[in-house]
C-alpha cells in the first residue's frame, strides 16, 4: 500500500528526472543557436550584428506573446513592484538581478564572433570549461532560487570530471593556440551562463509560480540583452561603417527563437534541479549535440577526433555522478 508520504517522494524524483531531462534539450538548443549564430555572423562579417538581430527576433517573438497573453503582462508587472519595493531578507528580488541578459548577450555574441573560425565543438566545450565551476560557486553562493547548495562530494567529483571533459575533448587542439586563444572568450561566456541561469530563475519564481513566470524572465532576459547589444552596434557602427548585406536563408534568423525557448524553459527548470544539475545536464546537451553538428553540417574546417568523442561520453558520466544527490531525495 502507498503512503502518504512515498508519494511526495516518487514525485518530486519524477520532478527531477524531467528537470534533468529538460537540461538536455536546453543545451542541445544552444548548440544549434551557436551553429545559426555562428554563420549568420560570418556571412553579415559582424559578430554583434549577428548578435543583435538574434537577440531582436526572440525579443519580438516575446512582445508579441506579452501582449497577446495577459497571465505574461500580469507576471511582468509583478517584477516591476518587486523590483520598486523589495522585500527584505533572502526571497526578494533587486534591480541587479534583472540583468542576466548581458551574460546572454556576451555570449551569443561570442557565437557569432568564434564558431566560424573554432567550430561548434571546441566552442561548446570552452563555455563548458567556464559553467562547470561556475555554476558550483553559485549554487554555494545561493544566488539561484532554491538558496545556497552545500558542496557535496559527489557534485566536486562531476564537476571535476566535467573539466577533465573539456580538458580530454580538446586535447587534439593544443598544437593550434590561435585557436585555443579565442576559445577564452566562449569560456568566460560559460562563467556568465551560470549566474545569468541562477537570477533568471529568482526573476521566474519572482514573476509567477508557472510557466508564466518563466516567460516573463525571458522577456526580462531579452530586453536587457538587446538594449546592451543595441549600445554596442551602435559604437561598431560609428567607428566600422555598416555590416554585409543580410543573407536570403531564413534559417540562419532561427537563432532568436531557440533562445527565448531554452531561456525561458532554464528559468523554469533552475527551480527544479539548481543551477549545477541544470548546468551539467545542459553541458551534455551542447556536446552531444555539436558533435553531430560539426559531424554533419561544420561550421569549421575542423575533425571530429576521438577525444572529442571521449570527452562527450565523459561529459554524461559528470552530469549522472552530479544529479545522484538530486535523484535520491
Amino acid at each position: 500500500m502507498t503512503t502518504t508520504a512515498t508519494r511526495p517522494a516518487r514525485s518530486t524524483k519524477q520532478h527531477q528526472f524531467v528537470g534533468l531531462s529538460a537540461a538536455f534539450g536546453i543545451g542541445m538548443l544552444v548548440a544549434v543557436q551557436s551553429r545559426l549564430n555562428g554563420e549568420l555572423g560570418h556571412v553579415l562579417a559582424d559578430g554583434v550584428a549577428a548578435a543583435l538581430i538574434s537577440f531582436g527576433s526572440g525579443l519580438l517573438i516575446l512582445l508579441i506573446g506579452t501582449a497577446l497573453v495577459p497571465p505574461i503582462r500580469r507576471a511582468l508587472g509583478t517584477v516591476w513592484r518587486q523590483i520598486r519595493t523589495p522585500m527584505r531578507g533572502y526571497g526578494g528580488l533587486r534591480w541587479w538581478q534583472c540583468l542576466g541578459g548581458l551574460a546572454g548577450a556576451y555570449l551569443v555574441a561570442t557565437q557569432s564572433i568564434t564558431v566560424s573560425v573554432i567550430g561548434v565543438a571546441v566552442f561548446t566545450v570552452a563555455v563548458v570549461a567556464g559553467q562547470a565551476v561556475s555554476s558550483l560557486v553559485v549554487d554555494r553562493l545561493g544566488f539561484g532560487p532554491a538558496g545556497p547548495q552545500p558542496y557535496t562530494t559527489l557534485r566536486v567529483v562531476g564537476a571535476v570530471l566535467a573539466l577533465g571533459a573539456v580538458v580530454l575533448a580538446v586535447s587534439s587542439q593544443l598544437s593550434h593556440p590561435d585557436g585555443l586563444l579565442l576559445a577564452v572568450l566562449p569560456a568566460l561566456g560559460g562563467v556568465g551562463t551560470a549566474v545569468q541561469q541562477a537570477i533568471n530563475g529568482r526573476v521566474a519564481r519572482t514573476a509567477a509560480p508557472n510557466a508564466y513566470g518563466a516567460v516573463a524572465a525571458g522577456v526580462v532576459n531579452f530586453l536587457v540583452g538587446f538594449v546592451a547589444l543595441l549600445a554596442v552596434f551602435l559604437a561598431d557602427l560609428a567607428l566600422r561603417g555598416a555590416p554585409h548585406h543580410l543573407p536570403s536563408e531564413p534559417w540562419l534568423y532561427l537563432g532568436g527563437a531557440c533562445g527565448v525557448i531554452f531561456i525561458s524553459a532554464a528559468a523554469a527548470v533552475v527551480r527544479v534541479v539548481g543551477v549545477f544539475v541544470l548546468g551539467l545536464g545542459t553541458i551534455a546537451g551542447q556536446l552531444i549535440a555539436s558533435l553531430f553538428i560539426d559531424l554533419f553540417v561544420p561550421a569549421a574546417d575542423k575533425a571530429v577526433t576521438f577525444p572529442v568523442v571521449a570527452g562527450t561520453m565523459l561529459a554524461l558520466v559528470a552530469v549522472i555522478v552530479a544529479a545522484v544527490p538530486n535523484l535520491r531525495r
